[in-house]
């Protein structure tokens, strides 16, 4: 395993010393975000690389650890990847993911086990004292963020775990110096052999780390990112079952432009506006023309193309059907999940506001930029010029 030295360091350096005239400009929000993440980062990417060793030598076996039909769940950022991988998750006999706290806290199998320890003494000794603190603290923190639903114990997009080795397209929301990271939305095409089997050796070994750790069977995990690798995760992963999510440009792209704005104001300061216009258009078209076209290339019954709409408005025949046809085990309590994950989703009351115009775009513009989408999948090309970013889920 590698850690991309030169990326960090070329970070660091960008934000403190040729920010200027960036969207990661050196405000004082930037300043103070920069202060504590590299107080706490650095100090914590030792630990877990100290417990990555400690793997090793306590838990070898995870190396050999199989991953069995692991589920995989690709499309564009906004497709429909969050509720068909939390609703799966819920499924607690079939599949386990890689939560928050997983990918921060406890990436290792030492640290899991440690955890694992500690909340056996908690639930025995303390009538879960702990647990219920941990709770509040999340509800009090991520559970504050109303554009997309987080929590430490909730299964989030293991695309974060590249952080790890400071690899991956999710290094572009903390740090969004575009000119000096990898082409990690054209992953396939655009990474060298060596550089693409570095980040995915260490990927894999992370999801046998979990797996070893928690003894669960099948694997799911939703990585838009992946749209991009889906050739080198097919090699990594022969297993694989692949379920890729399209839902209509017309929805999907101001969402994500609205979506990865949000999440990098997190971390910057940019001023008013939308940014990142072009990189998110360019990534976008890629994200749905180079996933079927090798889906088209390899037809298999390990993959599956599902329209966000036919997903969200059946979703219990939906999964029953590709339960059958990927071979896991059939689930009698499916419909109480369902109508469970549906109830969250319902619950949720997103801020996520956003509209076509004050992006720059016209309808017949975007219809225009993704014509094969709109014609393989039919998708509607009504006039919807305000959106607000709401789930209709039928149950």
């Amino acid at each position: 395993m590698k850690y991309n030295f030169r990326l960090f360091w070329r970070s660091f350096y960008r934000s403190f010393f040729a920010s200027k005239n960036t969207t990661a400009r050196l405000t004082r929000k930037r300043f103070l975000f920069l202060l504590l993440f590299y107080t706490v980062w650095p100090l914590g990417s030792l630990i877990h690389w100290f417990c990555f060793g400690l793997d090793d030598i306590l838990f070898p076996a995870y190396k050999n650890h199989s991953i069995e039909k692991p589920l995989f769940i690709l499309g564009n950022l906004r497709s429909g990847s969050t509720f068909l991988h939390r609703l799966l998750s819920r499924d607690t006999e079939t599949f386990t993911s890689l939560t928050t706290w997983d990918i921060y806290l406890t990436p290792s199998v030492t640290q899991k086990k440690i955890t694992q320890f500690i909340a056996g003494l908690d639930n025995r000794y303390f009538n879960s004292t702990l647990h219920k603190l941990l709770y509040k603290f999340d509800a009090a923190t991520l559970g504050k963020l109303k554009i997309h639903p987080i929590s430490f114990f909730q299964p989030e997009e293991d695309e974060n775990i590249h952080l790890h080795i400071w690899d991956g397209y999710f290094v572009t929301f903390l740090f969004p110096f575009m000119d000096e990271m990898p082409n990690y939305q054209h992953f396939d095409e655009a990474l060298s052999p060596e550089h693409k089997k570095r980040i995915m050796t260490f990927y894999r070994s992370m999801i046998q780390r979990h797996m070893y750790a928690t003894g669960k069977k099948y694997f799911v995990a939703k990585n838009p990112a992946f749209s991009a690798k889906i050739e080198t995760l097919v090699e990594f992963f022969p297993e694989a079952r692949i379920i890729y999510l399209a839902r209509n440009p017309l929805d999907m792209l101001p969402s994500t432009i609205s979506w990865i704005n949000y999440a990098r104001r997190q971390f910057t300061d940019p001023g008013k506006g939308y940014f990142y216009i072009e990189e998110i258009v360019d990534m976008t078209q890629h994200w749905y023309s180079h996933p079927l076209k090798y889906l088209d290339a390899h037809p298999s019954p390990r993959h599956l193309i599902m329209k966000y709409d036919d997903l969200i408005q059946r979703p219990e025949t939906v999964i029953r059907a590709f339960y059958e046809q990927f071979g896991y085990p059939d689930k009698p309590g499916l419909p109480v999940i369902i109508d469970r994950a549906v109830k969250e989703t319902l619950t949720f009351n997103s801020d996520h506001m956003y509209s076509l115009e004050e992006m720059g775009f016209v309808r017949e513009q975007v219809i225009g930029m993704y014509p094969e989408v709109f014609k393989r999948f039919e998708f509607d090309t009504r006039d919807e010029p305000v959106l607000r970013e709401k789930v209709e889920v039928r149950k």
